[in-house]
């Protein structure tokens, strides 16, 4: 597997998949009949922090152990499963993140036990700061390079073989890339599960870097999906698992995803943010043909009252 020997990549997904069993009860599966005979709903939203992040932080923090505090970058959701983790685990954590951070993450972040700093307009502003700050009494942790992190990620496609007989379709938004490398690594372990990403057309960052074969700064409009917003660190290794494991990559109108926030809101009475309404809007719009049996994954509901007023009334 890319980057890492199998058995090393088998070893950290046995190991997380302890690790979130034992801390987080598996989230909900729902039917969602308006999206197609067959298709379901992971509710990531339900998490502690109301993003799938969480996961990808205990199993790291977990691997890592106590010796070292963590210092991190991220437009929130990350930061947050960061800070819960730590807390749990008795660890110091730092979390740097831009100007541009939604302020109902940054209002979350600031509930937490934890050191806040808001820093340059950007994720990549954040993370090269977060970066200097590493040293001898902080560790740097990546947001979805990390292998423990992504191998947090892949509990979910765990949950999900449990909890869906016969074989599926994963639909996951791709933003750094994280979550999807997790459930590719984890399809690849069984063979009911494959997997389709989707990433918001303002910010192609993991589709122009699969095509260019290597990370390549890309230009990031305004988007609701702000946790798919970005561009990739250099040498990320999602870029490689997502070439190997995933059967597709689609992109997503502003449009259709504000369509899926209405959606998952008017049919569910859910709470969804636009990265984690990104996979129901490809479904939504026809870019993924939905066959057998599909799942999309809610990966987050961290979207400001306002924004999501917004979206309601438009």
């Amino acid at each position: 597997m890319t980057g890492w020997p199998a058995s090393e990549w088998a070893a950290r997904l046995d190991r997380a998949r302890e690790v979130i069993a034992a801390a987080l009860p598996p989230t909900p599966v729902i039917a969602s009949p308006g999206l197609g005979e067959g298709v379901h709903l992971k509710l990531e939203s339900f998490q502690p922090t109301g993003s799938f992040k969480v996961r990808g932080a205990l199993a790291a923090l977990s691997a890592a152990g106590s010796g070292h505090g963590v210092v991190t970058a991220s437009t929130g959701n990350h930061a947050l499963g960061v800070a819960w983790a730590a807390h749990r685990l008795g660890i110091p954590a730092t979390l740097v993140v831009p100007a541009s951070t939604s302020p109902a993450k940054l209002a979350a972040l600031q509930r937490l036990p934890a050191t806040v700093i808001v820093h340059g307009g950007s994720y990549e502003d954040a993370d090269q700061h977060a970066r200097a700050r590493a040293g001898n009494d902080l560790r740097y942790l990546s947001s979805s390079s990390d292998p423990d992190v992504i191998a947090g990620q892949a509990t979910i496609g765990s949950e999900l073989l449990a909890q869906l007989p016969g074989t599926f379709t994963v639909v996951c938004g791709v933003g750094g890339g994280g979550l999807a490398s997790g459930l590719g690594l984890a399809a690849s372990r069984a063979d009911p599960m494959s997997v389709i990403g989707v990433e918001a057309a303002a910010s192609p960052a993991m589709s122009t870097a699969l095509r260019a074969g290597t990370v390549i700064p890309v230009n990031v409009a305004d988007t609701l999906a702000d946790g798919l917003a970005g561009n990739l660190e250099p040498g990320a290794i999602s870029v490689g698992l997502i070439r190997e494991h995933l059967d597709g990559l689609v992109p997503v109108t502003e449009e259709q995803i504000a369509d899926a926030i209405r959606y998952l809101a008017r049919e569910h009475g859910l709470v969804a943010e636009g990265a984690g309404a990104a996979p129901v809007a490809a479904i939504l719009a026809g870019t993924i043909p939905v066959a057998g049996q599909a799942v999309a994954i809610i990966s987050g509901r961290n979207i400001t009252l306002q924004a999501l007023a917004q979206v309601l009334q438009a």
